[in-house]
């Protein structure tokens, strides 16, 4: 068949590898100038590791690891307040790998950028489906038919929008904004997350590979703003954290020399259903679980396998197949963000007091757990 996919960050290029070994004719429009690398670290969980060793490239993911050691908090003067090893949120015993956006989305781009059409600086700009296929225009260039649609394009989906409608209905926003930028690594501490809290708000620094991002993350009823407008969410983010203590003066230097910067609310998507026709979404598209759950790429690869996966039996029913075999998945990561926005962004003093204590308590749960795996 000829498929299009809208988006190449790891959605995108994830499907793709299925799709052209299955011999399907493949073209990805992706509306930046590249493939999209930008953002912090990222983890690749259970399944989507299965998935990596079905596709023979967890070697490669394997060698671009990040080691995190873990992270810290620290009070407006700089001083310890509490402590996370690595070891106590990283799954026991399990081969989770940890590493930069940018190399994943290499080794995905690398291993499908021979066999399909990108095309980048482009984007989908009308769809029109019948019983036989879909009609596509782009911004540039000429109206094409396709046998399928997928939308992997972010939480912000064109695809969706033009098929199902505008996207409030269905985003939840859970309360907060997050921003990420590059930063200065002498801002930071080599392999660890340093996090400083105040109640409904965390800054924080994470220092990797000798480079390092900082990460705001501030607890907030729905703002309106425009995604287009930079000057506009530095403004908003400068806002939140005037006054703050610790290094978050320096970080807001580097927010309004930024030249680009990632901001957005802390979202889920929630659909009926992720198809509709020839349409068909993955990844944030279709099932954003947010940041805190720390399984949006997860659920992007393990996503793309079962959408291939089931449209390997048949077109007859693929859409269907693949919506059953991966809803509980995104069920469970759905349901955790609750218990990570407590951790990260305490709302209150008293919540704030009580996620440091908890920390005392950790040195016995990494005891107990390294004797259960006995």
């Amino acid at each position: 068949m000829r498929i299009l996919i809208s988006g190449a960050s790891l959605a995108g290029p994830s499907l793709t590898f299925w799709l052209v070994r299955a011999g399907h004719e493949v073209t990805v429009v992706e509306r930046a100038r590249r493939p999209r690398t930008g953002g912090s670290p990222i983890d690749v969980r259970g399944p989507a590791v299965d998935v990596a060793e079905r596709m023979e490239l967890l070697p490669a993911i394997q060698r671009a690891r990040v080691h995190t050691e873990g992270i810290e908090c620290v009070d407006a003067r700089g001083r310890r307040t509490a402590s996370f090893p690595a070891e106590v949120y990283a799954e026991p015993g399990g081969r989770d790998v940890e590493l930069e956006r940018a190399d994943l989305v290499d080794v995905l781009y690398g291993a499908t950028k021979d066999d399909a059409d990108y095309r980048f600086e482009n984007s989908v700009t009308t769809l029109e489906q019948d019983v036989d296929g879909v009609d596509v225009t782009f911004l540039h260039g000429r109206p094409e038919r396709f046998d399928l649609v997928v939308g992997a394009d972010g939480t912000h989906s064109i695809v969706r929008r033009l098929v199902f409608g505008e996207e409030s209905q269905f985003l939840r926003h859970l309360g907060l904004y997050c921003s990420i930028l590059a930063v200065g690594p002498e801002l930071g501490r080599e392999n660890w997350g340093v996090m400083h809290n105040v109640p409904g708000k965390l800054a924080g620094v994470y220092r990797y590979h000798g480079k390092a991002d900082a990460v705001f993350m501030f607890r907030s009823p729905e703002l309106s703003y425009d995604y287009h407008d930079l000057d506009q969410q530095k403004k908003l983010l400068t806002d939140a954290y005037a006054g703050e203590g610790w290094q978050v003066p320096a970080l807001l230097d580097a927010v309004r020399a930024a030249e680009d910067l990632y901001f957005d609310s802390v979202n889920q998507v929630h659909m009926p259903t992720w198809s509709r026709g020839r349409v068909t979404l993955v990844g944030d598209a279709g099932y954003c679980a947010s940041p805190l759950s720390g399984m949006g790429t997860t659920l992007a690869m393990a996503g793309a396998a079962e959408l291939a996966d089931a449209l390997a039996v048949s077109w007859e029913g693929a859409f269907e197949r693949y919506e059953q075999a991966h809803r509980p998945l995104v069920a469970k990561a759905q349901a955790s963000v609750s218990r990570g926005a407590g951790m990260l962004v305490p709302a209150t003093s008293l919540a704030l007091w009580r996620r440091n204590q908890l920390t005392k308590l950790m040195p016995l749960v990494m005891a107990a757990r390294r004797m259960f795996r006995r």
